[in-house]
């Protein structure tokens, strides 16, 4: 099983309804795609100064399933229309889990 995680930080002034934009059409690729096994996403509760804005966590039953998500055609354009114009920094994993 691999494991990717995102973590975005958006740039200030980014309204709610932009990061509500990004939910909203997230939300939208697990019935888009099959090879999501598991999908979480959500906005950080601000615990810590540090944090990034919000996260994504999905879990595939194979690399391959993983590149089909993220090479996905309404995936990269939510990436390209939704979150590039707001993001300020990305950081990203993708790692084995049992």
């Amino acid at each position: 099983m691999i494991r990717h995680i995102a973590l975005l930080t958006f740039i200030e002034g980014t309204t709610d309804a932009q990061v509500q934009a990004v939910e909203d059409a997230l939300s939208t690729l697990p019935a888009r795609l099959p090879q999501l096994h598991a999908y979480v996403i959500g906005r950080d509760l601000a615990l810590n100064e540090a944090n990034a804005s919000f996260a994504v966590a999905a879990d595939f039953a194979s690399v391959d399933d993983y590149i089909a998500y993220r090479d996905d055609t309404e995936h990269r354009r939510i990436i390209a229309e939704l979150i590039a114009p707001i993001l300020a920094a990305r950081a990203g994993a993708q790692y084995e889990i049992s």
